[in-house]
């Protein structure tokens, strides 16, 4: 699955990992995705939904979503979103009214890491040396230096009123109208997620869930937290709290179709097929120990190249191979694996 990042990166350590779901995260999140215009090409959401989604809405809407794409304002809209648990959109948009100037500036500026605190205490002051600290901390960051230099300058009430009128706005023309839809998909989902949960440690859950993500461990990170999406399918999203890691993930196909409990993983049927074969076996076990080559693997197997190029595309697609400047090597996380995800899957 692919992953796009919003945050920092930083180095490794031991994490616990919390799911959560909910309408508002889905607003937010459809906002951001359809505000990005580099990637709403690449969205499982097909251009003529895309389309429909356009004619539901306002000309006050589409200037605000304007407004979104200008400064990143959907970044804010997750930010505050993390703060509590909101019932629903009402208490959302109570909670912005309450905020005062420094408290959602102090808010909308995302953790940059343990060095930039001090910075972005003071640039919710107001102070301009700060704001040059971190867009110097952030100068390689896609949109962080304009969305921090925004937020330093932007009249709060002026921003509230924006983040109340494009949230309200989304939810009401693209979230209620499909609640019926969307939230049972996303309930679905964490359902299927949290009776895993115990059966990993939790890099391996992590990358059983975001299909395809390796988040093994970072200092001072001590919880993942999974909040999985509709819209922005089929890319995962990441970004950093302090103290937590956050993936926004798109939801499996089977929560997506509501198939009967007989439908199982998309990923283990496609892992299943890949061990059914006898050369792609060997090359398991071949690659066990140590990467091998495209070369000596055809050499051992007294195959032709395109016949093992092949067996290693099927191998890699169900993420039992991975491939790097060394050669193949096998993903020993997605063998130790299958027994529990079989397990899930005929006991669920």
């Amino acid at each position: 699955m692919d992953l796009l990042t919003t945050g920092i990166r930083r180095k490794r350590e031991k994490y616990t990992v919390e799911i959560k779901s909910s309408l508002l995260w889905e607003s937010a999140l459809g906002i951001a995705a359809i505000t990005n215009k580099a990637l709403t090409s690449t969205l499982d959401l097909s251009e003529k939904d895309q389309g429909l989604i356009y004619q539901s809405l306002t000309k006050d809407m589409k200037e605000q979503l304007e407004y979104v794409q200008t400064h990143n304002t959907w970044k804010t809209l997750l930010q505050i979103l993390h703060q509590k648990d909101f019932e629903d959109l009402a208490s959302f948009n109570k909670y912005v009214k309450s905020l005062s100037s420094r408290e959602l500036k102090g808010i909308a500026i995302p953790f940059l890491g343990e060095e930039a605190e001090a910075f972005k205490n003071e640039l919710s002051n107001g102070s301009e040396k700060a704001l040059e600290e971190l867009q110097y901390l952030t100068k390689d960051h896609t949109f962080f230096p304009t969305y921090l230099e925004f937020i330093h300058k932007v009249p709060i009430e002026k921003l509230k009123a924006h983040l109340i009128e494009v949230m309200s706005g989304w939810f009401k023309a693209i979230i209620e109208p499909y609640k019926g839809k969307l939230e049972p998909i996303l309930l679905r989902d964490k359902a299927l997620k949290e009776k895993m949960l115990n059966n990993f440690e939790p890099d391996q859950f992590v990358e059983w869930a975001t299909d395809g993500v390796e988040y093994p461990v970072e200092p001072s990170v001590h919880k993942v937290l999974l909040i999985p999406h509709y819209i922005y399918r089929p890319w995962n999203v990441e970004a950093d709290l302090e103290g937590v890691k956050v993936f926004y993930y798109a939801v499996a196909n089977e929560s997506i179709s509501g198939e009967s409990r007989l439908a199982p993983n998309k990923l283990l049927v496609q892992r299943y097929k890949a061990l059914g074969d006898e050369t792609r076996l060997k090359i398991l076990k071949i690659i066990k120990e140590n990467n091998v080559t495209l070369q000596a693997l055809t050499t051992e197997l007294e195959l032709g190249k395109t016949t093992v190029h092949h067996h290693l595309k099927i191998l890699k697609s169900a993420r039992l191979v991975s491939q790097s400047s060394n050669g193949y090597g096998i993903v020993d996380k997605a063998i130790e694996s299958l027994p529990a995800e079989l397990k899930l899957y005929l006991e669920s």
